[in-house]
């Protein structure tokens, strides 16, 4: 998602797409262990996703 979308969300959207993300990544991260992770990108992706949404949460929570 980009950051202009994740701004729009309410705190609790953003904490289920948070909770959302972090469980793909360890479905990711066990893929890539099992060796049955063909685009490994994903998981650079899903991180940087991560990152993005914890953002948005912590610039809201300074914005209050």
């Amino acid at each position: 998602m980009k950051a202009s979308e994740l701004r729009a969300l309410d705190d609790a959207a953003l904490n289920k797409e948070l909770s959302d993300l972090l469980k793909a990544q360890f479905g990711l991260r066990m893929q890539l262990a099992t060796q049955q992770l063909a685009n490994t990108s994903q998981i650079k992706k899903t991180r940087r996703d991560i990152a993005r949404v914890r953002t948005v949460i912590k610039q809201k929570a300074d914005q209050k």
